[in-house]
């Protein structure tokens, strides 16, 4: 009776699955991650529709100077009563230069008890950011902030 041998790293190898592993878990250029899925002004038409969209009333709040772009908090403000007459239900956050324009679009309501959000984001590079919030009443409110980033994120290579 021969004692039965577990498979090793070095065996797994030696059959080739190691290969097809190579394969599947190959890391992807930095070309083919930056590509982008929309522009910025497509993904802000897609939230906002036909709509006017209005400088003012939001507040974006990010460090103008970003050593690292892996983990950037940002906050976005929006004053408002939080009524069911008067409140925000979305804000959504985007950027110029990330392979996804649309970082983040949170859904608010009355119940919410005011209209703020803050997250951490990745920044691909030194890049505009964009906030806009919509209002009860149908409107679009935005603003916008520059951030350097002197260490980028969300690029492979």
């Amino acid at each position: 009776m021969t004692p039965q041998r577990s498979n090793t790293r070095r065996d797994l190898l030696a059959s080739g699955a190691g290969a097809v592993a190579a394969i599947v878990l190959r890391p992807v250029s930095s070309e083919a991650a930056a590509v982008r899925t929309e522009s910025t002004a497509d993904a802000i038409r897609r939230f906002a529709g036909a709509a006017q969209i209005t400088p003012g009333r939001i507040h974006l709040d990010l460090p103008p100077l970003v050593e690292n772009g892996n983990a950037v908090t940002i906050t976005v403000t929006f004053e408002s009563p939080m009524t069911p007459e008067d409140h925000v239900r979305r804000i959504a956050v985007f950027n110029d230069k990330n392979p996804q324009p649309n970082v983040i679009t949170a859904h608010l309501g009355p119940r919410s008890g005011r209209a703020a959000v803050t997250t951490r984001i990745r920044l691909a590079d030194t890049q505009r950011i964009t906030a806009i919030a919509e209002t009860s009443d149908g409107r679009f409110w935005s603003t916008t902030a520059d951030a350097i980033v002197t260490l980028a994120a969300c690029l492979e290579g």
